[in-house]
């Protein structure tokens, strides 16, 4: 999860999106459909199988795994920012 954020939050980065679609687009990227992966488990191999279960433990795993992902997006705003007024500053010069 962590891995897959940062490479969304970073080429978003890069490409000078906004921070305002950067966070989000990080933890849509990072999501792994844990919700829908229970309800398959469940409907395949019913309520009380360990697919079930692995798949109920993995979504208690993955939601303080995201909000972490979402703090660091929103305490490195400022950070994200600095690239925008950085390159926002060489475009300015090269028309000059």
């Amino acid at each position: 999860v962590y891995l897959n954020s940062g490479i969304a939050y970073l080429l978003n980065r890069r490409l000078g999106v906004a921070h305002s679609v950067a966070g989000p687009s990080a933890l849509i990227g990072a999501s792994n459909f844990f919700e829908l992966a229970v309800a398959v488990a469940i409907s395949l191999f019913g309520f009380d199988s360990g697919a079930a279960l692995a798949t109920v433990v993995g979504v208690l795993i993955e939601v303080p795994v995201m909000l972490s992902v979402a703090r660091l997006v929103n305490r490195s705003a400022a950070w994200y920012a600095r690239a925008g007024a950085v390159r926002a500053a060489a475009r300015g010069s090269e028309r000059h």
